[in-house]
């Protein structure tokens, strides 16, 4: 491909693109540059069908290469880039969600997008860049692919809006969302906002979109001066024999199947229809048997999907009856562990969730380094999701792509509520672990980890002809999930959204849609929380009794080298005989932290007599550390001394030192003076009187 160069002002930032020179192996490739960021992404689809594949094998990878910020990291024997950080994870997520709906899901062939960001200023987020650059090297590929697409991310600062923000804009917003879609939908929403109401979300979804049509114009020039050719793609199709056939097997089964509300009987008379088709197959078919129970497979998938989009738009008819709007049954248990440091048990209908919290040490917070600035995390929410959750076996191999991003939509919908670490310096650790699941296991999580937090799964079932002609479907589960158009989490208080995930299978919906699903979401998330409040309306007024106290003290800055003594000797004295966790940060305030309040008291006493700044007139007892002719110096705090004149050691004329006081002597002196030098000088007569 010829090398070319298009470059248009975006937001007050220059964007160039760039083709033709970099991975020319790709069947696309494509260099955006937004400012000082830029990002390399490919695309390349494999030759032949996949055998055995009864799904669109789809992969995305987003590659944060630490040259791009000018970091080396790890250990002193691994200096390569590893397992991808869960924010890289989160990114790829990103333009996953976002590509994914715009693919023919009958395609068979391996197709891999791999966004690697190359170049990292600071300032400018590669991940809404990785989303553009990968929707244009698909575009002038050879790829099949309904693009176009393209994203931004929006803040909201001041009561002002403002376009794809830098990092230290975003620190201050209160309102963060990416948005991305077509020039008419939008299909895919990631947003985190500090109670936000749902008129300004959809504000910023708005300007998010009118924003984002700029990069599709920008992206159709780049297209029309390559004018890719798309191969030719085999779409594995029933004949109408087959599809005949395979309907008339399952007519009068799969209805009732559906709408059977026992979702283990459900699922067991599902399972049943399939046995008994795949037998039917075997049986009658004399040639490519497996792929011909794929499609089989295929047909069911199809008409279960237009019997629930047909009694749920015709009916008002969900497979469990509920209606459009109605929430699941609702049971909450707060403090069901007797050794946690927290506890609740949150169901709807047949999802569980498990939440616990445990405190931890200032110390205990997570060290993130990636791309951006070294930082720690002191607030963490982790997902888990068991296979037992849904009655199967499987492989226990650490958290997956799906995992870390539920736990991070989570994290995000509780962040916005966590106390000042001046107020409550714990690091915060919360785990989720869904015990069964249902449909918006995600949202259990928010709701089973805090009571002022609750989330709620929105669907959409729309009409193929008239899109506008839909029904939204309040906490979707089972089929309304799988065969539903749309998934939209939104999680936030009474007060108003504090987070929101959402994607499509089909082209996408509208802002005004989007209006609509977040006034019933706010219906939803109103009744929950009064079911929650119901069993826990305020925080406890006392921590749990195996959760650690933490005492927070304040000293001179200048006092911090005599707290750590030389080579961390004193500090790590006190830790050891005390068993506590100090932590000490450079404005010189002290966090001491110990199950046991006895321990935490003496080290804080420790700490004060070593930090204590002496003045005159102050009694201390002190120890004689040395005598020389003219007095004896005596130890009044760890590490601080001064000096008894022989003068000042009794009434009357002392002749000999060592004959009033002794090394190792325990005796009562007075603060006399302290001279210009800092060195102080005591009195025991006076401190006996």
């Amino acid at each position: 491909m010829e090398k070319k160069i298009f470059s248009f002002d975006f937001k007050g930032r220059p964007l160039k693109i760039e083709i033709g020179r970099l991975a020319q192996q790709a069947s696309g490739s494509v260099l955006l540059s937004y400012g000082d960021s830029v990002v390399l992404a490919t695309a390349v689809m494999g030759k032949r069908d996949k055998a055995d594949c009864n799904y669109m094998p789809l992969s995305v990878e987003f590659e944060e290469k630490l040259y791009a910020a000018g970091k080396i990291k790890g250990s002193r024997f691994i200096k390569r880039e590893g397992r991808p950080q869960d924010e890289a994870i989160l990114s790829g997520r990103l333009i996953d969600r976002t590509l994914r709906p715009r693919f023919d899901q009958r395609i068979r062939r391996d197709i891999q997008i791999v966004v690697s960001v190359l170049s990292f200023d600071k300032e400018n987020d590669p991940d809404v860049l990785g989303i553009t650059a990968a929707s244009l090297a698909l575009s002038i590929s050879d790829i099949p692919w309904q693009g176009p697409i393209a994203a931004v991310r929006v803040s909201k600062m001041d009561g002002q809006y403002v376009v794809n923000p830098t990092y230290s804009e975003r620190e201050i917003s209160s309102l963060e969302i990416v948005v991305s879609g077509t020039e008419d939908k939008v299909n895919m929403l990631e947003a985190g906002a500090k109670e936000t109401s749902e008129e300004e979300m959809v504000e910023a979804i708005k300007i998010g979109q009118d924003a984002y049509r700029e990069l599709i114009e920008f992206q159709k020039e780049v297209i029309d001066s390559v004018s890719p050719k798309k191969a030719a793609v085999e779409l594995k199709e029933a004949d109408p024999a087959f599809k005949k056939k395979v309907e008339e097997f399952i007519a009068g089964k799969l209805e009732p199947a559906i709408y059977i509300k026992d979702k283990s009987t459900q699922v067991g008379e599902l399972r049943q229809i399939n046995d008994s088709l795949i037998k039917m197959v075997k049986e009658t078919e004399t040639e490519n048997i497996q792929e011909k129970i794929f499609l089989a497979a295929d047909i069911v998938e199809k008409e279960t999907d237009r019997i629930v989009h047909k009694n749920i738009l015709e009916k008002d008819l969900r497979p469990d009856e509920r209606k459009l709007n109605e929430v699941r049954e609702i049971t909450c248990e707060a403090g069901i562990l007797p050794r946690t440091h927290g506890s609740a048990l949150f169901s709807r209908g047949a999802t569980q969730a498990l939440s616990t919290v445990t405190l931890g040490a200032p110390s205990e917070k997570q060290i993130i380094d990636g791309l951006e600035a070294e930082y720690k995390k002191r607030f963490l929410h982790h997902y888990n999701f068991p296979p037992f959750s849904v009655g199967e076996t499987g492989p226990f191999r650490g958290p997956g792509r799906r995992e870390i991003g539920h736990g991070a939509l989570a994290e995000r919908a509780l962040s916005m509520l966590i106390p000042p670490e001046e107020e409550f310096p714990y690091t915060i650790r919360l785990v989720s672990e869904i015990l069964s699941s249902n449909g918006s296991s995600s949202m259990a999580s928010v709701c089973g980890s805090s009571a002022a937090v609750a989330g709620i799964a929105m669907g959409l079932i729309a009409d193929e002809k008239n899109p506008e002609n839909c029904k939204i479907l309040t906490d979707i589960q089972g089929p309304e999930d799988h065969y539903g158009d749309m998934d939209c989490k939104v999680a936030g208080t009474l007060t108003g959204i504090c987070a929101i995930q959402m994607d499509v299978k089909i082209e996408g919906v509208t802002p005004e849609i989007l209006g609509r699903v977040f006034q019933q979401a706010k219906e939803a998330r109103t009744f929950i929380l009064q079911k929650m409040n119901a069993v826990i309306n305020q925080p406890r007024e006392s921590l749990s009794p195996f959760a650690p106290r933490i005492i927070i003290f304040q000293i001179n800055p200048e006092k911090i080298r005599e707290v750590i003594g030389p080579g961390g000797k004193i500090i790590n004295q006190i830790i050891d005989e005390t068993g506590v966790k100090i932590d000490i940060e450079d404005s010189g305030m002290i966090f001491i932290t110990s199950e046991n309040q006895e321990s935490a008291q003496k080290a804080l006493e420790w700490i004060k007599n070593i930090t204590h700044e002496v003045k005159i007139g102050e009694v201390f007892q002190g120890r004689v550390t040395r005598i020389i002719n003219f007095g004896a110096f005596v130890e009044i705090l760890p590490g601080q001394e001064g000096l008894v004149h022989i003068s000042e050691l009794a009434p009357y004329r002392v002749r000999k030192v060592d004959d009033i006081v002794k090394v190792g002597d325990i005796i009562p002196v007075k603060v006399k003076n302290i001279d210009d030098q800092g060195r102080i000088n005591l009195s025991l007569k006076e401190a006996s009187n």
